[in-house]
């Protein structure tokens, strides 16, 4: 046992060598001390090295934490991911960017690579970082561990006090320095007026030049409990004694000349090489402490300062200012954290002596002021930092690392060591005064490490002289007196001086003193004597000097010390000055050694043997030990007891036994400190006890025996007495006093044979003490048990003593010894049991698994894997079932704890370390499976405790045990997946007020609405440690200009209401946390801890579904295999996970790692996932791949383009076609469009396309686009040819870019028939032409959704009654009638045929005729033509008949009815039947009277619309035949027209309507003008003939029009003459006829369609004349030829041909074929006809004549007796029209 005990390094030596203590005190030591057993015991007891047990607390080194990057979570409108990488590039550029100003690891901002990237090339078969470390940033096993209840904390606390480093850096006089300065520094009280430690001694040697230096690079360490204001540096200077004659000490007072003389010079320089003795020249007191000082005076005034830098204060003679502060040297609690700084101060002040004086005079208002020195003392005064480290820092080799401090040292705030005084009269009224004071057996602190500085071996540590009055045990030996002569009183003025020195005794004067006086040079062996300084000319003598004398272990009355006193001449001779003998003192020191006090003594004139004799007096009795004196020698007290236990007979044991309980208690009592383990008894377990170095057979089978039979006792029921508690509530010491002894033990057994480098094998223990240890565990269980049940704490203490037992043991005995009595514990404490109890065994299992070697630990029986944990996961599970919610939430987090531990273990960051971690782990999973209610019965924060273990043991276990846990059931497959679920749901990152899109910033400001459910109502541990640690890294100096994160936050950082420190506001968050909500809480912590807490949120949230992602994707490549148990038929567990990969806001690394996994499920599963019953997955997944193709970010918006690809792709091999695909993203882009806001308003208020609608306009694009395709491909990861290559079961390429095209397009008609509808949103009430429009588009863009489909029909529908549109409304009825009955036809259903879809058809010619698979396609949940039913039909049927009817169409009225009949034939409902029936007969008679009328029945006018101007949008130059009801003239339409559009109309443009009806041409048009052109036209049948030259008289052919009123092409003719006149003579007359044809035909689903075809037609002026006269020939024939079917109809036709006959023949309008005789055949354009217009017109007037002759007659037949004038009336004109005709055709005669 050298350096250390074992190789495997398990003890640790700590050598107790001190520098206070003198190397050569040692043979003052060494006497035979055998017949002293207790000072033998006492001198070995701290002369014996400490040994410290390295694993005793647990040895834990952490692995680097990761670091956590900047998650991006985007929102459709958020780019945050081109924000950050712009202010990355920023900070690139500001070179003068530190280190500090990067917050480091806990709560720190990396502006990192995104997961992938930043991860070794090993580990990338992890999609993410681990869940663990993402939940746990800030782990501190430290911090962990010291919640533990009954947590044992070593021994070295963080120290109290502070240290002071003082050293000396230079003397400089005005006059100059020649001669050598010697001095002294001591801590010295201005309040007690006493000194608070020893001197530091120091010398200033002269240079050739005036410059100064240092002798001595030396520095005085001194201790302090605490700053305080009275506490200051007493500084005395001495110089060679003054010569007589010479140069006086007052030359470096003098004002005038500064400079010493040359000869000056000389002479102190000789006199100082001889002159020995010193006298005393100068003095300061300077304050350590004082509150008082500004800032002017050296400080600095920011409380981040740390020390002043320098600090002077300007000589004064004044009393006063040597009490003044030179000098602030630390801040109280400001520096409590920060390092320690130096401070350089100028000592100026130093007050000259001018006469005799004691310390205590100094502070005297009424002495004499004294000179100032001019001069300036330079000191380095240093605070030394205590940091939290302990003695066992300083390495083997004594060396010393930083941030340690010195075990126990501690100064409590005890009384201070007061000087007395107190004199007697000697001989020659001479006296002499002595303070005395002793330090018999006191020990100095041990080395004291000095914080973050060099620890030098020179360094002097100033002894504490509170040391020896504080209830603390001595840790060192300390065996020496401090002797101060204060006075000397003479006769006479001598310059005296006194020798001092140690002797034996007194039998021989010639005798050589014992060395035993402390040297003043440092490093120089023990002196025989020290000299004090010389008074000079003074009667009586004070002198400040300190003699530090060690002391023999062994007194005797004889040792004493002896006093000389010396005259010395002070003249310069030729030889050095001698000293006169005046003569002597002496004091015994078994007499006064005792005493603190001052003591006079006799002067004797000379000495003779046996001085002494006459001062023995008796030595007192030993005295009962106090408290004190019981604790200051503790160590050796604790050692005798237990070398008794250990070697004594029973009796003896016992007794000892019984005395150490009660020392025990009594320290434990009356010690100062409250802890329930005390630290002075921490103290001597973990450092002194050393089992007697194995000199003697170990404690342990003594003390288990002894203790064992008191507990047997007990437990017999035998009264043992009251000692029996105290047994109890030390148990702590008693057991690891055991375990020590143990260990100590193995070691020494083993050390020896012991290969190098091996690790101590465990120890086997003897069976007898084994069974006793047994023994004795069992009773004091059965005490924790029966006290637990009382609620007694010290049941819960003794539980903790007890883990701690086997925790220890652990690493000294086999480990299946230990077990043994962890499983009598488990035994005692089984199943679920009372809270008390159950916290215990909690307790008990959270120690023992922490210890180094658990995940080592063996199994009971050598084929089990790992009892310890075993044990751990059947009891962790046990309490989540427990009724107590404490406890479930402190098992949840013990299991977090440990995995955080084995995670971050450095040990453990091997691969196969992991994998076999996670395999101990795995049956939690298992048990949690088999009950999950008890896993829902948790709360949201132990669930999210539990799920992250889940994750973090999958993540570290290999695939084959993975797959296990698939392969039992089914349902415990599903179980598993719905664990993986609750974890998504558990860790999403929500933002508040998010809709269906997440479209909020992840780093939005909050809103109202509900926040992250991580950061519950109170702060999760995770959170607090995370924000905490956060917290502790403030940066420096403002924040930051860190990029993105940052900049949100510097407005608010000067906010008054939020406290700069970052601490403080944790504090505050903290603090105010009881009852509040999240929400407030959140809103409570400082911005910069918002901040950090999101970004927390944010990258947990990623790690937690990346992890979830990988499983699955794990997952799915078993389920390929087929080798686990899940339902292959609809592959629930992975389409549930990926449903809710989608609905949630995810990061950006997600989603690039998202797109391979999506692309290997299809590729693996392609055939189940897009079947039918998967309609459900494959529309939430096309949805949100269509919901995340609007987003801005490019990355994010280019993978849901290669989702949908790759969804197109799975639809061609899976389904052949893209039909069913193309139902499935029409509906979700339907479900989208309800959600995206697709117009934005612009800035002169009208609406546009938004971003978002751009977004997906370019995305749909894409997704067509096959040049982009494989750039595309290879940017989200994915092979170039993923598309176009085939699968494994395939043998042909089924890829068609052209579908994909149509798809494409077909899904971009929808989005730009929801983006107009949209744009219209304002219009919809004014423009109810362009809302029917907008509603149609979207009913045909949504065609291929049965549901959609209808619906916009329907809307349209109502849009046709609210404008009383009856034939548009009736026929979206039919259409939607239609789209019913041929998803009936295409399913077969028995009622209707292909032919009545062809009847329908004829009706509106939009119900496709076509029977196809697109309606059964559109079979998708919660959509589909299952829905259609032929009652749907009826129902539309009837209503499209009602608004028919209301239109007055009954021929299609009938038509339509024709249809319901089949359906009630085959119900046979013969009531409708009849109904039907009577219906069809109104309908028919309604019909025959709409034709019989003699005013011809028009449904509707039309007219023809063109548009002319840029405001008009797309409707500029293009012409609409408009349909409106028949009472609506030119003049009305053109009204509401320019009603409509001059809303339309800004400042810029007017609304201008063209009169006419000619030719518009483009350059007529003014800039400006929005024109309007509106004619009437009228509908063209079927079979007219356009290019017949007759006038179009309606009611002559209405009746052939009556079955068929369908139109599509309109005419409106236009006369003009070609002599450029606007009006000519009918020779003149020219006819222009235009015939358009519209894109569909009236009665349409809409008012109005667009012309797409003109054509125009040129009538000539004779042309024009012959038309007008077949025309009315025509109208007459056809009047006459009309048949009649009764002669009740005879009425209606007279009255028809006496209107015709009228006007054709009646003399007051023969103008008309009069006029036209006139005009072509009379005069000069009768030349100009062509010979066969001649004849043609001739022909056509004798026709017309002929008809008119033979109506006349047919009239006479019809008449009666009333209508005879009229008759005769029409008689005479056709005579004279037949006269007058004759003129121009003399054949007429004759042909009449």
């Amino acid at each position: 046992m050298e350096n250390s005990l074992s190789n495997g390094h398990r003890f640790r030596r700590i050598p107790r060598q001190s520098v206070a203590v003198h190397p050569n005190m040692d043979p003052l030591l060494d006497e035979n001390l055998e017949q002293w057993p207790h000072l033998n015991e006492l001198v070995q007891c701290y002369r014996t090295d400490w040994i410290k047990d390295e694993s005793k607390y647990g040895h834990y080194e952490s692995s680097s934490p990761s670091s956590f990057q900047n998650q991006i979570f985007e929102g459709p409108d958020t780019e945050l991911e081109t924000e950050m990488h712009l202010s990355r590039a920023r900070q690139t550029k500001m070179e003068d960017i530190t280190d500090d100003d990067i917050p480091s690891t806990s709560g720190r901002q990396f502006l990192g690579t995104p997961f992938p990237e930043s991860y070794p090339s090993k580990v990338l078969k992890h999609f993410g970082q681990s869940p663990l470390p993402a939940y746990e940033p800030a782990f501190d096993w430290e911090n962990e561990h010291s919640m533990i209840f009954g947590q044992r904390i070593p021994a070295a606390h963080i120290m109290r006090g502070l240290k002071i480093s003082v050293k000396v850096l230079s003397l400089s006089f005005q006059a100059g320095l020649v001669e050598p300065f010697y001095g002294t520094i001591c801590l010295y009280s201005r309040e007690r007026r006493e000194k608070l430690s020893e001197d530091f001694f120091f010398h200033i040697l002269p240079a050739e030049m005036q410059d100064v230096q240092v002798a001595s690079e030396s520095r005085g360490i001194f201790f302090l409990d605490a700053p305080s204001a009275s506490v200051c540096l007493l500084i005395q200077l001495e110089k060679p004694a003054t010569e007589e004659g010479g140069a006086t000490p007052s030359v470096y007072s003098r004002k005038e000349p500064v400079h010493l003389t040359e000869r000056e010079k000389q002479k102190l320089q000789v006199w100082s090489r001889i002159m020995p003795y010193r006298e005393s020249f100068a003095w300061a007191i300077i304050p350590l402490f004082d509150n008082s000082i500004s800032a002017t005076s050296g400080g600095c005034a920011s409380p981040n300062c740390p020390v002043a830098s320098t600090a002077s204060i300007s000589g004064s003679s004044s009393h006063e200012v040597a009490l003044e502060p030179i000098a602030k040297i630390m801040l109280e609690d400001k520096l409590a954290h920060s390092s320690g700084g130096s401070v350089v101060v100028e000592i100026s002040n130093l007050n000259k002596v001018k006469e005799s004086y004691t310390e205590d005079s100094l502070q005297d208002p009424k002495r004499k002021v004294h000179k100032p020195v001019k001069g300036v003392l330079r000191l380095e005064i240093d605070k030394l930092q205590a940091g939290q480290a302990d003695l066992e820092n300083i390495s083997e080799s004594g060396s010393v690392t930083n941030d340690s401090v010195d075990l126990g040292d501690r100064p409590t705030d005890s009384t201070l060591i007061k000087s007395l005084s107190n004199g007697a009269d000697g001989p020659h009224n001479s006296k002499v005064k002595l303070n005395f004071h002793d330090e018999k057996g006191t020990p100095r602190n041990g080395t004291n490490p000095l914080g973050n500085l060099d620890f030098h071996a020179n360094d002097f540590q100033a002894f504490d002289f509170r040391t020896t009055t504080r209830n603390e045990p001595f840790l060192q030996l300390f065996h020496c007196v401090y002797v101060y002569p204060l006075t000397v009183s003479l006769s006479r003025k001598r310059n005296l001086f006194i020798r001092v020195e140690l002797r034996k005794d007194d039998a021989d004067i010639r005798k050589q003193p014992l060395e035993a006086i402390f040297p003043r040079e440092p490093g120089a062996s023990l002196q025989k004597w020290a000299h004090t300084q010389v008074a000079v000319g003074a009667r009586v003598a004070s002198y400040h000097d300190e003699v530090k004398v060690f002391l023999p272990a062994i007194w005797t009355p004889q040792h004493h010390l002896l006093f000389t006193f010396f005259h010395i001449d002070l003249q310069t001779k030729l030889e050095a000055p001698k000293p006169v003998l005046i003569g002597y003192a002496s004091l015994p020191l078994a007499t006064h050694a005792q005493l603190r006090s001052d003591i006079c003594l006799p002067i004797m004139r000379e000495l003779v043997p046996h001085y002494l004799q006459d001062t023995n007096k008796a030595i007192n009795s030993l005295k009962n030990v106090d408290s004190t004196a019981l604790l200051q020698f503790l160590q050796p007290i604790l050692n005798m007891l237990l070398h008794l236990i250990a070697n004594g007979g029973e009796t003896l044991q016992v007794a000892a036994f019984r005395a150490m309980v009660n020392i025990l208690t009594r320290v434990q009592q009356e010690s100062v400190d409250d802890n329930e383990r005390n630290r002075f008894l921490v103290q001597y377990v973990d450092y002194a006890f050393d089992d007697f170095g194995g000199h003697q057979p170990p404690v342990y089978p003594g003390l288990c025996t002894v203790w064992g039979s008191l507990a047997r006792s007990k437990a017999k029921g035998y009264r043992v007495g009251p000692v029996y508690d105290d047994v109890l509530a030390m148990a702590w010491f008693f057991l690891e006093l055991i375990v020590k002894s143990m260990a100590l033990e193995q070691t020494r057994l083993l050390y020896n044979t012991l290969p190098l480098g091996e690790d101590v094998p465990p120890m086997q223990l003897k069976e007898g003490v084994f069974r006793c240890i047994m023994q004795l565990y069992d009773c004091l269980l059965t005490e924790v048990h029966e006290r637990c049940k009382k609620g007694l704490s010290l049941a819960k203490r003794l539980n903790s003593s007890l883990a701690y037992f086997c925790y220890d043991l652990l690493s000294v005995i086999e480990p299946r010894q230990v077990f043994e009595l962890v499983s009598l514990y488990l035994d005692k404490f089984s199943g679920v049991c009372q809270s008390v109890l159950h916290d215990c065994k909690l307790t008990f299992l959270q120690i023992i698994c922490d210890h180094d070697l658990f995940v080592e630990m063996p199994g009971r029986d050598p084929s089990d894997r790992n009892y310890l944990s075993s044990v751990l996961i059947q009891e962790i599970f046990l309490t989540w079932d427990h009724d107590d919610l404490s406890m479930r939430a402190k098992a949840a987090r013990i299991l977090v704890v440990l995995l955080c531990k084995h995670e971050f273990d450095a040990r453990y960051q091997k691969q196969e370390d992991k994998l076999y971690i996670a395999q101990l782990y795995f049956p939690l999973i298992g048990q949690i499976l088999d009950e999950m209610p008890v896993f829902y019965n948790l709360n949201a924060t132990e669930k999210r405790e539990v799920v992250i273990c889940i994750l973090q043991i999958v993540r570290n276990l290999d695939d084959a045990s993975l797959v296990k846990a698939w392969q039992q059931s089914i349902a415990r497959t599903r179980l598993f997946f719905k664990l993986m679920e609750e974890s998504l749901i558990l860790f999403e990152h929500k933002k508040p007020a998010e809709s269906m899109l997440m479209g909020c910033s992840s780093r939005n400001a909050l809103g109202d609405g509900p926040v992250s459910p991580k950061y519950s109502d109170r702060l999760s541990p995770a959170i607090n440690n995370y924000l905490s640690e956060a917290s502790r890294h403030e940066p420096q100096g403002g924040t930051p200009e860190n990029g993105y994160l940052w900049n949100r936050v510097n407005s608010q950082l000067s906010s008054p209401s939020q406290p700069y420190s970052l601490r403080e506001a944790l504090a505050q968050a903290q603090s105010s946390r009881v009852g509040a909500s999240a929400q407030a809480l959140r809103e409570s912590l400082h911005p910069i801890l918002r901040q950090k807490l999101e970004l927390w949120e944010e990258n947990l949230s990623a790690a937690v579904s990346l992890q979830v992602l990988e499983i699955s994707d794990k997952f799915s490549m078993a389920a390929a295999a087929h080798n686990i148990a899940t339902d292959y038929g609809k592959l629930d567990c992975i389409t549930t996970l990926f449903m809710s990969f989608f609905s949630q806001n995810q990061s950006l690394a997600f989603w690039e790692a998202l797109l391979p996994v999506f692309f290997r499920v299809f590729e693996l599963h392609g055939a189940t996932l897009m079947a039918r019953e998967n309609d459900r997955f494959l529309k939430q997944a096309a949805f949100h791949l269509l919901r995340l193709a609007i987003f801005r970010n490019d990355n994010i918006r280019k993978r849901a383009v290669i989702g949908l690809k790759i969804l197109v792709r799975s639809s061609f091999y899976h389904f052949m076609h893209t039909a069913r695909l193309r139902v499935m993203l029409t509906i979700t882009l339907s479900e989208l469009m309800s959600d995206v806001q697709v117009t934005q308003m612009k800035s002169d208020g009208m609406l546009e396309e938004s971003g978002e609608a751009r977004r997906l306009r370019k995305s749909l694009e894409e997704m067509a686009d096959d040049h982009r395709s494989p750039n595309l491909l290879r940017e989200c990861g994915l092979p170039e040819n993923a598309l176009i290559s085939i699968p494994e079961r395939f043998a042909e390429n089924r890829w068609s870019w052209s579908d994909v095209k149509s798809l494409s397009e077909s899904l971009l008609m929808a989005l730009d028939a929801c983006l107009e509808h949209a744009l219209l949103a304002s219009l919809m009430s004014t423009d109810r032409y362009a809302a029917a429009e907008s509603f149609y588009k979207l009913a045909m863009a949504f065609a291929p959704v049965p549901d959609l489909h209808i619906m916009w029909l329907l809307h349209l529908c109502d849009a046709h009654q609210e404008m009383q549109s009856w034939a548009e409304a009736a026929q979206c009825a039919v259409a939607v009638a239609g789209v019913v009955m041929q998803a009936l036809v295409s399913r077969n259903d028995g009622v209707w045929s292909r032919d009545h879809v062809a009847s329908l058809h004829k009706i509106c010619p939009m119900v496709s005729s076509d029977i196809t698979s697109e309606a059964s396609a559109a079979e998708v949940e919660g959509y589909g033509a299952s829905k259609l039913t032929v009652d749907s039909a009826v129902k539309y049927l009837q209503l499209a008949n009602k608004l028919f009817s209301q239109a007055e169409l009954h021929h299609f009225c009938a038509s339509i009815v024709e249809l319901v009949i089949p359906v009630y034939k085959s119900r046979r409902v013969y009531g409708q039947l009849a109904k039907c029936h009577t219906l069809l007969t109104s309908i028919y008679e309604s019909i025959l009277e709409q034709e019989s009328s003699p005013i011809p029945f028009t449904d509707a006018t039309y007219y023809r619309v063109g548009f002319y101007g840029d405001r008009f949008g797309r409707l500029d130059r293009k012409e609409y035949i408009y349909r409106e009801p028949r009472d609506v003239r030119l003049g009305d339409i053109m009204e509401k027209l320019s009603h409509i559009y001059e809303s339309r109309m800004d400042g810029n443009h007017t609304l201008h309507i063209i009169p006419d009806s000619r030719q518009v041409r483009g350059d007529e048009l003014q800039p400006g003008v929005c024109y309007l052109q509106i004619t009437a036209v009228d509908p063209v049948m079927e079979d007219e003939d356009l290019g017949s030259r007759r006038e179009r008289i309606f009611s002559l052919t209405a009746g052939g029009s009556m079955r068929a009123r369908v139109f599509d092409r309109f005419l409106f003719d236009t006369p003009f003459t070609k002599n450029g006149k606007t009006q000519g003579g009918l020779e003149d007359q020219w006819k222009h006829r235009t015939v358009l044809q519209t894109e569909g035909s009236f009665p349409a689903l809409v008012n109005r369609l667009l012309v797409i075809k003109s054509e125009s037609l040129e009538f000539s002026p004779v042309e024009n004349a012959i038309g007008m006269i077949e025309t009315r020939t025509a109208a007459l024939r056809n009047e006459l030829e009309e048949p009649r079917s009764s002669e009740g109809d005879q009425l209606p036709r007279l009255q028809s041909l006496q209107r015709i006959l009228q006007g054709s023949v009646a003399v007051q309008v023969n103008s008309g074929v009069l006029s036209v005789c006139t005009a072509f055949l009379s005069g000069e354009p009768a030349t100009r006809l062509r010979s066969q217009e001649l004849q043609q017109l001739i022909a056509a007037l004798l026709e017309f004549m002929a008809v008119c002759k033979r109506a006349i007659r047919v009239h006479f037949r019809l008449i009666g007796e009333e209508d005879q004038d009229f008759h005769s009336q029409l008689v005479n004109g056709f005579q004279s029209l037949t006269a007058e005709l004759s003129h121009y055709i003399p054949a007429i005669l004759s042909e009449l």
